[in-house]
């Protein structure tokens, strides 16, 4: 396969690395996202690959499965100067939380515990008032989202309200709330033969951790039934339903006592100041913390995690909190390009099964969108026309709700990947909001993890730089821009011509047609008049209207996009 650098393959396209001259034409529902697990896309900093005691690597890739990698914030920016958001039209890139993880690692495979597990996914949050140390400081975050803003790309992170992270002996052992039996060193190393279930069992008995104010310990009776009443995968769960009035635990004001002012580099100034003991109940502390990131670094919006676990009046009390955080970020930074955007702060989240559906109650929670589970992962260019008009209709229907799509994610590999090139023609041309998963358009491989019990590490392989498909990159490029550039490509009305066409009617008319054959007339009538000049976006070539229909003498991968010229 050759190889191409980014710098090539934009000469290629004929794309510039800035938008300076670009229009923003942002609108979050037909935004294009770009999920990026920030451990595994690029390594920008070496000097920070190894923190906190943690091991990173065990000798093979398997057991590597989920240690740290080594990407971080001076990675993404590296590629974001390079311009490789932009020149695929990136809208938003959502970013994993950023939050400081657990230290130690948690069983691989549950019981079967066959390697070792860390937070390198962001999701085992240790500290929300800090940066973990093997993604990057407080100013290299800043200085990414600045830059990114400065591109007119959105940031958006992730917010749990439902868990911290699972307790770790090597988190016991620093932090002094259990009795493990073992120095740190053996407690960062993983023991094959270690079994979370039996100590968690202790929880109760534990000092300084996480009380039963805070959350459902392990010796509580619950209904496993009920998502608002029990804990998912083991892992400890907030009582997001209490009103009582609680302390921070003890082993945070250790921790921050002990780090002393030598981890204020890594420290969110904003949260910094709610390091402080209030009359709040647990979940008023955890999304204050969250806040803090909106309020300091001006974040976007946020997806949320498994938000069926959580109770709908609070997601209403971070997207308030959010909203007012956002609020006093852009009135505090005016000479930020971002401190002009009027859109309010953006919700999504992961329910579980959710589909493209209006959800009034999590509308009225402050949701925007739920994550779509069921868009169809196959590429099949002979049906999606008709899915896409039940697609368009939800939008018109409910004009503040929007389908949140994808193909892949940091939990299912589902797409088809030896025909991404179809499976991205359905996705970025889907109305709503299309969310593009790191190295699905470089054909990112599986790694060794597949062989796991838990084989969903697997997905989260290190992005693919060195091997990057050119053909499929040049299409999600093409096709993303072709979004950035045309709005009424996404979101326009869409009206159905027949099995492969579709016009789509917004601020101008766009006919999108799949299977095109070559020398072989599309139907445009009564969209464009005879006589009109119409170009094709995605080749570049241009035709007369003559008799209702259009000819072109030749397509690319299957798609043309057509637009009357000039009228953009």
């Amino acid at each position: 396969m050759k190889k191409f650098t980014l710098a090539t393959l934009m000469l290629l396209l004929g794309l510039s690395s800035t938008r300076a001259t670009e229009p923003d034409n942002f609108a979050w529902r037909n935004a294009l996202v770009y999920f990026v697990i920030t451990d595994r896309f690029y390594n920008g900093d070496s000097s920070n690959d190894i923190n906190y005691g943690r091991i990173v690597d065990y000798g093979s890739e398997r057991l590597n499965a989920a240690t740290f990698h080594g990407g971080d914030f001076a990675g993404i920016l590296l590629k974001a100067r390079e311009g490789y958001f932009s020149s695929m039209g990136i809208d938003v890139v959502w970013m994993t939380d950023v939050y400081e993880q657990i230290h130690g690692w948690m069983s691989g495979s549950g019981t079967i515990n066959d390697f070792p597990h860390y937070g390198y996914h962001g999701y085992y949050p240790l500290d929300y008032t800090q940066i973990d140390k093997n993604y990057g400081t407080v100013e290299e975050f800043r200085e990414l989202v600045d830059y990114l803003h400065s591109q007119n790309i959105r940031v958006m992170l992730g917010a749990n309200l439902n868990n911290p992270g699972y307790p770790t002996l090597l988190d016991a052992v620093q932090l002094g709330f259990a009795d493990t039996g073992y120095d740190e060193n053996e407690a960062a190393t993983h023991i094959r033969e270690w079994n979370y279930d039996s100590f968690f069992a202790d929880c109760a008995t534990w000092k300084g951790w996480y009380g039963r104010e805070w959350i459902r310990m392990a010796d509580e009776n619950w209904d496993e039934s009920a998502p608002l009443q029990t804990t998912l995968f083991g892992m400890p769960d907030f009582k997001d339903e209490s009103d009582a009035r609680v302390s921070i635990p003890d082993f945070l004001k250790y921790k921050w006592h002990s780090e002393g002012t030598a981890n204020n580099a890594w420290v969110n100034p904003t949260a910094a100041k709610l390091r402080q003991d209030r009359d709040w109940s647990p979940e008023e502390y955890i999304i204050a913390w969250i806040a803090s990131w909106v309020e300091e670094f001006g974040i976007d919006g946020f997806r949320c995690d498994i938000v069926e676990n959580v109770h709908l009046y609070r997601w209403k009390e971070l997207n308030d909190a959010c909203n007012s955080a956002l609020a006093r970020w852009r009135a505090s930074h005016p000479n930020d390009p971002a401190s002009t955007w009027d859109e309010p702060f953006y919700m999504t989240g992961d329910y579980d099964h959710a589909t493209i559906d209006y959800k009034n109650d999590y509308a009225e929670a402050g949701f925007s969108s739920l994550v779509n589970f069921y868009f169809p992962k196959s590429g099949d260019l002979d049906s999606i026309v008709y899915l896409w008009q039940a697609y368009s209709d939800n939008i018109e229907a409910h004009p503040d709700w929007h389908p949140f799509s994808y193909l892949n994610n940091s939990y299912n590999r589902e797409a088809k990947m030896d025909n991404m090139i179809n499976c991205a023609t359905t996705l970025l041309l889907a109305p709503g909001i299309a969310q593009i998963f790191y190295g699905d358009e470089t054909l990112r491989e599986l790694s060794d993890a597949r062989l796991n019990v838990d084989s969903n590490q697997a997905f989260r392989s290190d992005m693919n730089w060195e091997t990057a498909d050119r053909t499929t990159l040049e299409h999600y490029r093409k096709l993303g821009t072709i979004r950035k550039m045309h709005p009424s490509v996404i979101a326009g009305r869409q009206e159905v011509i027949d099995t492969h066409t579709c016009a789509r009617i917004g601020d101008e008319c766009v006919i999108i047609r799949l299977r095109p054959e070559e020398c072989s007339a599309i139907n445009v009538a009564p969209y464009f008049a005879d006589g009109d000049a119409v170009i094709e976006l995605y080749s570049g070539n241009e035709a007369i209207v003559k008799n209702g229909t259009v000819v072109f003498a030749a397509y690319s991968n299957s798609v043309a996009i057509i637009v009357k010229k000039n009228a953009h």
